[in-house]
């Protein structure tokens, strides 16, 4: 049970931050005054059945306006759960990080941790939040007009959770689907295929909000501590890592979204969650 804990606390979340019923049965999307607060993961605020808006599509709606605007509510928001949790969001709190979680658990392909080159791709999420969310929002993008370029031409999330759900239940919506949303669904249908070999990859490599909570990670008040003086070096901690980090990587890392992978494995239990 206590191994299964991080997929029931992501189902369970899921499900209480997507469960808006009437949403997917009608292809409509909620509206009401929950829809002003975020949810702390990537959560697409066109999701039928979202209750709340995702971070980083409120941060882009924000930095879209015809005056460039300083998001202060979005940001204290990100300060907020950053300072707490960190990257625990990604590995708890997270609808797409569930999906590709479920997704490795498919008994096909050699699993591998990373892909190669991953000392350099890693910082491909970096460059997604800079000019994707930043610069693509504050400055003219995509044919003169500001727009929400992240959600717009790469969110795996916003596909899967937003466009499909719509697209199945409207067919005005179907017509009018075009090379955009081919564009969109294969990025979508990539990130499916890898995530079976490989874990999360766009976690890894792609995700801003992953970006911005890892930067939280060196000191966020939820750690993984490490109990030096009892652990007797089988490494069985970094085997388990499916992140691939080394001890002490663990936790501090930006790359570590407190999985508790390594806390189930160590045999003396010198690793544990610490508030």
């Amino acid at each position: 049970m206590r191994k299964n804990l991080q997929l029931k606390v992501q189902i369970l979340f899921t499900i209480l931050t997507n469960g808006y019923a009437y949403g997917f049965l009608n292809g409509k999307i909620y509206q009401g005054t929950l829809k002003y607060a975020c949810v702390p993961g990537l959560n697409c605020y066109s999701c039928p059945g979202a209750l709340g808006s995702c971070p980083i599509g409120a941060l882009q709606a924000v930095l879209n306006q015809r005056n460039v605007q300083i998001p202060f509510g979005v940001l204290g928001f990100l300060f907020v759960f950053g300072s707490i949790l960190g990257r625990f969001v990604c590995g708890w709190l997270c609808p797409f990080g569930l999906v590709q979680d479920l997704l490795h658990r498919i008994p096909l392909f050699q699993k591998r941790k990373r892909l190669p080159f991953h000392s350099v791709l890693k910082y491909g999420k970096y460059f997604v939040l800079i000019f994707l969310v930043v610069i693509g929002s504050v400055f003219l993008f995509g044919g003169f007009a500001k727009v929400p370029a992240f959600c717009k031409y790469l969110c795996p999330s916003g596909t899967l959770f937003g466009a499909l759900p719509l697209l199945t239940g409207n067919q005005l919506l179907r017509s009018q689907a075009g090379g955009l949303f081919l564009w969109k669904f294969g990025i979508l249908l990539v990130l499916v295929v890898l995530s079976v070999k490989i874990y999360r990859p766009f976690c890894q490599y792609l995700c801003p909000l992953g970006a911005v909570y890892g930067w939280f990670n060196r000191f966020s008040l939820v750690q993984i501590h490490w109990e030096e003086e009892r652990c007797i070096s089988c490494h069985a901690c970094e085997g388990a890592c499916p992140a691939g980090l080394s001890l002490k990587e663990i936790s501090h890392s930006p790359e570590c979204i407190r999985c508790g992978r390594c806390i189930h494995a160590c045999p003396v239990e010198c690793l544990h969650f610490r508030k």
